[in-house]
């Protein structure tokens, strides 16, 4: 989901990543949903993506998720 929107806000992972102030290596696994971000960095992609209630619930149960498969 966080790379669907990071699509349509027209970014690149670089960009984010800078934003996050995290490493691209970093954010490309939150982008690939291979991990879950710390709480700093999922506040700080709430604020970029303009996420909903409903977007950030859908997000860590899927993240979550793909943690236990």
């Amino acid at each position: 989901m966080i790379r669907e929107k990071r699509n349509q806000f027209g970014y690149t992972q670089e960009e984010v990543a800078g934003m996050l102030d995290i490493s691209l290596r970093q954010y490309v696994r939150i982008d690939k949903e291979m991990c879950f971000p710390r709480r700093d960095i999922l506040d700080k992609l709430i604020s970029i993506f303009h996420l909903s209630n409903e977007e950030i619930g859908i997000y860590v149960k899927t993240v979550l998720y793909k943690k236990i498969s």
